[in-house]
């Protein structure tokens, strides 16, 4: 089982990786191919890195050299991957026929609080940054870029994620027992 999550910035895929990793899956990112490249470049990491960095990879090594990367690393082994954000990323992950993408999904009003709340370094202090990121994200101006609708367009499955923690793990565990 290989389950690649995508979705906007604060929509739960933290969340859902967790839940994943409490039931012994496997989970990486596809920012941690980001994060070993800016290490050995020796570049401190910070959202604005990250992203560059990503661009970067896309542009040297194709638009899905983060997952391939990262196929690399699993080598067949089962594992949720967080972070897909462009069909380049897709496109190589679908080399495993035991691929499924999930959109996990919420609404602007509930993504802007559990940015707010959880306060990570590099979530923006006011709404207006927050809504001018997620725009910069949506939609790639060539292959190194972001793609987020575009990649969201790609899904097998939905996971809409405006409820209460409990609804969600109530989700996942359908979901799990689909997959398994």
């Amino acid at each position: 089982m290989l389950v690649g999550l995508t979705g906007r910035n604060a929509s739960g895929k933290t969340t859902v990786v967790q839940w994943f990793a409490r039931k012994g899956v496997r989970t990486v990112s596809c920012s941690d191919s980001i994060r070993r490249w800016l290490s050995e470049q020796g570049t401190e990491e910070s959202r604005e890195a990250l992203i560059e960095g990503g661009r970067e990879l896309r542009r040297s090594g194709g638009p899905g050299i983060l997952a391939e990367m990262l196929l690399d690393e699993l080598s067949g082994d089962d594992a949720v991957i967080d972070s897909i954000r462009t069909p380049g990323e897709v496109e190589a992950l679908r080399a495993r026929d035991d691929f499924v993408l999930i959109e996990i999904r919420a609404g602007a009003d509930s993504r802007w609080r559990r940015s707010q709340d959880r306060a990570r370094p590099g979530d923006p202090a006011d709404r207006a940054t927050f809504i001018s990121q997620e725009e910069a994200e949506e939609v790639a101006l060539d292959d190194a870029g972001q793609a987020l609708v575009a990649t969201a367009e790609m899904a097998d499955l939905v996971l809409f994620n405006d409820g209460s923690l409990d609804d969600l793990h109530g989700d996942l565990e359908e979901l799990f027992e689909r997959l398994a």
